[in-house]
């Protein structure tokens, strides 16, 4: 198998397994208990919690530990609605259903949700999000990268808009972290959350960042841990394979990113060679080195994906994989339906080499060349 679906999960790295090995074994002690096992368990979480702020940017005591990016973003917009009570938010149209979900949810709660359009390249214009705010706005949610065509919004120009108006700000970066340069000061965020099975550590495990001062309502309540903020005894391997896969992606970030783009690069250059009416969706630029979507027109993307067993890639979201209709965040665009019905996700990662990319290309070309157009 040729795996190319890195943007849906990621395998988990073998320093990963390694880290967290002994927690799954002898060192199974609740970090709540006052005796030498349960110290040691509750010192691996401090330090899972300090490797977590370090590829941040932020502090230990700004990290939330979660079970994954869908649990920190329903914390986010549902905690500052709570805390708020009323209000008015302000997201995207292309976001994850883990962000568009909460926030219809809220709207049969009585808040005001405004869910801004973006342009061609699956990017949102900052000036419509300062046209958007308004006395009564509480929070604005804006994804760092897009899990479909790896746009990259424009965080630091929404950051500044939101300190100038007094609102928070909190993005979604679960596709962006460990691929792309992401610190919370630069970004000027507020919240941020992240999931680790997006870069190298296992799924049901991730993170929330909170700025100081910025405050919710938790989901959950229960004892003391986290702070308060997420109670429930802690999940001490998985955080502490999330701190080492943090520590992994901070110290080989410069490397990963050249890696990436450039097996990226390499593979829309023979797509495109082979396939000249192949069509990019997403920006040139402005976007994840590591994500692919393009589409073929004339074809279906699920016809060519289910041509292929030995190639692993998704039409879009793994989360609707299966599904033949026009993606959600395509539709955003202003993709036609006959591209969208074509598009295709690929996405490389840190274990992708040249070779399995040039048969990537070459199987996807004989797929598509076999393909009756409809």
């Amino acid at each position: 198998m040729i795996y190319l679906d890195y943007n849906a999960t990621t395998p988990i790295a073998p320093e990963v397994v390694q880290a967290m090995g002994p927690y799954l074994t002898g060192e199974f002690g609740n970090p709540s208990s006052g005796y030498p096992l349960g110290q040691r368990a509750q010192a691996a979480i401090a330090r899972a919690r300090e490797e977590t702020a370090l590829l941040l940017g932020g502090r230990a005591e700004e990290v939330i530990f979660t079970s994954g990016a869908t649990e920190a973003n329903n914390t986010v917009l549902k905690g500052v609605a709570e805390h708020f009570g009323r209000g008015h938010i302000i997201t995207t149209t292309i976001e994850h259903p883990a962000v568009l979900n909460p926030c219809v949810h809220l709207l049969s709660r009585g808040f005001e949700v405004t869910f801004l359009p973006v342009d061609g390249g699956g990017r949102v214009d900052h000036e419509a999000v300062r046209r958007a705010i308004t006395p009564q706005t509480i929070l604005i949610s804006v994804m760092h990268a897009n899990n479909e065509t790896g746009a990259l919004q424009p965080l630091v120009e929404i950051g500044e808009l939101a300190r100038q108006a007094g609102v928070w700000f909190h993005t979604d970066a679960a596709q962006s972290v460990g691929k792309v340069r992401v610190k919370v000061d630069e970004l000027k965020v507020d919240f941020l959350t992240l999931a680790g099975h997006k870069f190298y550590a296992p799924k049901g495990v991730g993170a929330l960042y909170v700025r100081p001062g910025a405050a919710f309502t938790p989901l959950l309540y229960g004892a003391g841990q986290e702070g308060g903020r997420r109670p429930g005894t802690e999940n001490v391997p998985y955080l502490v394979a999330l701190g080492e896969a943090c520590r992994l992606a901070r110290e080989g970030l410069e490397r990963d990113m050249q890696h990436l783009q450039g097996l990226r690069d390499l593979l829309h250059a023979r797509l495109k060679t082979g396939f000249p009416d192949m069509a990019l969706n997403g920006p040139e630029v402005e976007r994840l080195p590591n994500t692919l979507n393009v589409s073929f027109p004339g074809l279906s993307g699920a016809a060519i994906l289910e041509g292929l067993p030995e190639l692993a890639a998704s039409l879009g979201a793994a989360c609707h994989s299966g599904e033949e209709k026009p993606s959600h965040v395509l539709q955003a665009m202003g993709v036609t339906p006959e591209r969208a019905r074509g598009a295709v996700r690929l996405s490389v990662g840190r274990y992708t080499n040249r070779e399995e990319v040039e048969e990537a290309a070459a199987l996807l070309l004989q797929q598509v060349q076999r393909l009756p157009e409809k």
